[in-house]
């Protein structure tokens, strides 16, 4: 092909540059991509496996604490538990809970994975008029009985509240304030996590009617059998940890006389705080 003298051939002359700074973008930006799935990885790996370990370590030294006080000074044996110290009563509330927000004597919000299984706890109430006060009493956030599901190969110390710091976190399970004392006449309320940090309940949805839960202190073992359990319910359903124990969300399930009942909640689905579920339980001896 012929050129005629007046015409100019273009050229194009890539710039070096620009390719070196647009391959340091797509580097940086894979570096800063790596960088944040290794922190991402690492706080999963916290979460689910590292926070499981420490809080199920503390959780058994403190069982083998316990037995081994119990094996030493046992109490003597109460034949006839009657109405608890911590028995629900008509008189006012020391430090009521909004059944909305969860303040006052429940504990305060938390993470999906770290919700208290219920958004309100029953109120702390004062003994009942007449009621023998229990000088052994512990005191709030102390260990003060030990949870047995056979069926779940659990064993894991109960204590008082349901604080998440200084209770749940620590692979504990929590007794609500406001509800009764172990054997009691009333209802024996406790909540623990379903995942991460010990997670004592993660596998409560595999109890089935007729499953035995033994609970020890230092006076006795009291043995209770599941009776009815809730799959599902509101954060809000505090009905389940009354007295006598019933949903407000879904009626049907429930009591409608007084006993001796103990009562087991805690988050599902799992890794989810949208619902609770709820295992409830007879006294048989």
């Amino acid at each position: 092909m012929r050129v005629s003298s007046g015409q100019r051939i273009p050229v194009v002359v890539q710039s070096r540059g620009r390719r070196r700074a647009g391959a340091r973008v797509l580097w940086v930006g894979a570096e800063a991509v790596v960088t944040c799935g290794v922190v991402v990885l690492l706080l999963v790996v916290h979460q689910l496996w590292w926070t499981n370990r420490q809080a199920r370590a503390e959780a058994l030294q403190q069982v083998r604490v316990l037995e081994r006080e119990w094996d030493i000074s046992p109490a003597d044996p109460d034949p006839d538990p009657g109405p608890g110290p911590d028995s629900h009563s008509d008189s006012e509330p020391d430090s009521p809970s909004d059944p909305v927000t969860g303040s006052g004597s429940g504990s305060r919000g938390a993470s999906p994975s770290g919700t208290p299984p219920l958004e309100a706890a029953a109120p702390t109430r004062r003994p009942a008029a007449g009621a023998a006060v229990d000088p052994s009493d512990p005191a709030p956030s102390a260990a003060f009985a030990v949870l047995r599901i056979p069926r779940l190969g659990l064993t894991v110390p109960v204590a008082r509240g349901i604080s998440k710091r200084s209770v749940l976190d620590k692979g504990y399970v929590g007794h609500y304030p406001g509800t009764a004392a172990p054997g009691r006449t009333g209802n024996f309320a406790l909540a623990g996590h379903r995942n991460t940090h010990g997670e004592p309940f993660r596998y409560l949805n595999r109890l089935v009617p007729g499953d035995e839960v033994s609970v020890r202190t230092r006076a006795r073992t009291y043995v209770y059998r599941v009776d009815q359990i809730l799959r599902q319910t509101a954060p809000r359903d505090v009905g389940v940890v009354r007295a006598v124990p019933r949903s407000i969300v879904k009626p049907s399930y429930g009591y409608d006389e007084p006993g001796a009942y103990l009562t087991l909640t805690t988050c599902t689905p799992e890794f989810s705080s949208a619902y609770r579920l709820v295992v409830w339980a007879k006294l048989v001896r």
